[in-house]
């Protein structure tokens, strides 16, 4: 049987970037494959779920969560900046920029861009809200700039649809991983989630 893990997710979440490597081996190693899916989690997602974006938290929320960061940076071996100079940034380029390299080279290639773009605002500082940057992070992932910039017209309407099938899921934040219709919200549950896989 053929397994699957449906991965909603932003590269501008350091939870999602937290998660990201984790998720790749432990889907590899299970034999399951990822259906990698960027969503508008604060314009769309976050006013139909309660979320709030960070600026908007309260204070002692924005207090704990470096906190927690800090913490799980240093369990996960990841040189995660908690307080990048690009960030919030807007991340819309770069979501569809994910669904292009999915359309054109599938998982592998998807995963890769993903995880240099988070790569690029959380650990290097870079701001991947600017296209020439995005073009460079592109280039560096192996992958074709201008194939990708062509492609950004055929992922609008993909990356509307995967943020309403998040709604329609009752996905509140990100990353959210959807496995056997058994929702895992956050990277400090892919215990749990690797265990669903080794039972399946």
């Amino acid at each position: 049987m053929t397994k699957t893990v449906d991965y909603f997710m932003s590269p501008g979440s350091p939870w999602t970037f937290l998660g990201h490597a984790r998720l790749r081996e432990m889907c590899a190693l299970h034999n399951a494959s990822i259906r990698i899916k960027p969503i508008d989690v604060g314009a769309k997602v976050f006013p139909v779920s309660g979320g709030l974006p960070l600026p908007k938290r309260a204070p002692q929320r924005q207090a704990y969560r470096l906190v927690e960061l800090e913490r799980w940076r240093k369990l996960r071996g990841i040189a995660l900046n908690l307080q990048p100079k690009h960030f919030p940034t807007p991340v819309d380029e770069a979501c569809r920029l994910i669904i292009a390299a999915d359309q054109l080279h599938g998982q592998d290639g998807a995963m890769r861009l993903a995880e240099n773009l988070m790569q690029a605002l959380w650990v290097q500082e870079r701001n991947i809200g600017d296209t020439p940057t995005l073009r460079a992070i592109v280039h560096e992932s192996g992958l074709e700039v201008d194939a990708l910039y062509h492609q950004i017209p055929q992922t609008h309407q993909p990356f509307d649809a995967y943020t309403q099938e998040a709604i329609e899921r009752n996905v509140f934040g990100v990353p959210w991983y959807q496995f056997q219709d058994e929702p895992f919200w956050g990277q400090d549950r892919l215990d749990f989630l690797e265990r669903a896989l080794a039972a399946s």
